[in-house]
């Protein structure tokens, strides 16, 4: 994220199996709807620090390059 910063998200999705249903079929089906869920709601906040992520590369670069100069 930048500065140190952090996010954490999850999600929890429950399902009622029948004797009947694959268990393990629908433990998958839950995982991608879980999956997809999360990175849904972690895109815009993404997307909302894309330029801070950038700067913090971009000064790390300058940074590493000063960091060069000195064995000069």
């Amino acid at each position: 994220m930048g500065n140190y910063e952090s996010i954490e998200l999850g999600c929890s999705l429950w399902a009622q199996v029948e004797d009947e249903e694959d268990a393990s079929g629908v433990v998958q089906f839950l995982y991608h709807q879980a999956k997809a869920a999360v990175k849904e709601a972690a895109m815009p906040v993404i997307k909302a620090n894309e330029f801070q992520i950038s700067k913090a590369k971009s000064q790390k670069k300058v940074t590493t390059d000063f960091g060069d100069m000195e064995d000069l």
